[in-house]
């Protein structure tokens, strides 16, 4: 997953991109204490940030007063519970943003197209358009599944570091949707290796069987995403992956674009 690179030596002035730099640097904290798992130390935040002991303290003192972050017993800051409805807010936005790419990828593909993030150790569909076919897969969008199993998963976590790979594995465990789950980390981490190498990831009969899905990661999304198509092991064979995968693909750098220039100002 990415991870923020800022620092107060590389960021822009304030005056320079018109922002507010007080701003600028609450919002830098945030980043850098979800980078850090969400709970770190003012001396930590000094190291990686670049910014004065005070000014940190006194941004944060400024955090948790608003309830964005929480001091903790040991003194530690951790992030707070009101940043959960922004980043729900956010999510389904992200969702409404991604519908027409989902919906190309159904007239292209004539499978059901979803979109799935990163939420901590879950995986969560954020957005789906169905096949029109009859028989056709259905996720309830909200749904949250471990990432073993699942295509969007692979994709996600490809390019994620072995170790903390293994990390989360051992938080979740891997337990067996069907026969065909993988359920030890290092045969998963193969996987992974399969999925840089190939530059998409499957899902073969892996969380149910009879279903297929193939997905991708969108490249340089502001969180970590991916999107995947979903239909029966009978029409998503490895004829039709051949066709299916650089329509993915194409669909998810025009959808990294929209995105990029949704956040960006005039």
């Amino acid at each position: 997953m990415p991870t923020s690179s800022a620092s107060t030596t590389d960021a822009k002035p304030a005056a320079a991109s018109g922002g507010v730099q007080s701003l600028e640097r609450a919002f830098d904290l945030l980043e850098r204490m979800a980078d850090a798992g969400g709970e770190v130390g003012l001396s930590e935040l000094s190291a990686s940030s670049g910014l004065p002991l005070p000014t940190i303290h006194r941004l944060m003192r400024t955090l948790v007063a608003c309830g964005y972050v929480r001091q903790q017993a040991n003194r530690r800051y951790a992030l707070g519970p009101r940043l959960i409805r922004l980043g729900e807010s956010a999510s389904r936005l992200l969702g409404t943003w991604a519908r027409p790419y989902l919906a190309r990828l159904v007239e292209e593909t004539g499978e059901t197209a979803n979109m799935a993030l990163l939420d901590g150790d879950e995986i969560v569909y954020v957005a789906q358009v169905p096949s029109k076919h009859s028989m056709r897969m259905f996720t309830e969008v909200g749904r949250r599944v471990l990432p073993h199993s699942t295509g969007v998963g692979k994709a996600l976590l490809a390019h994620v570091p072995a170790d903390e790979v293994r990390a989360l594995l051992s938080r979740t465990g891997m337990p067996a949707a069907t026969e065909k789950t993988i359920t030890t980390p290092d045969e998963f981490l193969s996987a992974l290796e399969e999925v840089r190498s190939a530059g998409y990831a499957v899902d073969d009969n892996e969380q149910e069987i009879g279903v297929r899905c193939l997905a991708v990661s969108v490249p340089n999304s502001p969180t970590a995403a991916a999107i995947s198509i979903s239909g029966p092991a009978g029409r998503v064979t490895e004829t039709a992956t051949e066709r299916i995968v650089p329509v993915l693909q194409q669909v998810a750098v025009e959808l990294s674009e929209a995105l990029a220039s949704s956040g960006s100002t005039t």
